[in-house]
């Protein structure tokens, strides 16, 4: 399993906006193969700051599974315009802790 974690920083007035948005992108990502789960949290101390985290069965499913499909260029189309700036993405491995 891997976990993908993005810091995303959405522009000032624009998080309501950002939310639904990501509301209709999120049925793009789930049907991918490998997709696992999905979760966004918004920070508690920085109002237009959000943490991605997405996991999936392997890095190879969202590189060159979603990042190559068509659904991918809805999710850019839906919510790339929000980011200032461009988000890094990261993948994490399997938990250290399994209890």
């Amino acid at each position: 399993m891997i976990v993908e974690h993005a810091l995303l920083h959405i522009k000032p007035g624009r998080t309501g906006d950002f939310e639904q948005a990501m509301r209709e992108a999120k049925p793009l990502i789930t049907c991918q193969p490998g997709f696992k789960s999905i979760e966004l949290r918004r920070s508690s101390g920085q109002e237009n700051q959000y943490l991605l985290l997405v996991e999936w069965d392997r890095i190879e499913s969202h590189q060159d599974g979603f990042r190559k499909s068509s659904e991918y260029e809805k999710w850019r189309t839906l919510l790339h315009d929000f980011y200032e700036p461009m988000p890094s993405v990261e993948y994490f491995g399997t938990s250290l802790f399994n209890d």
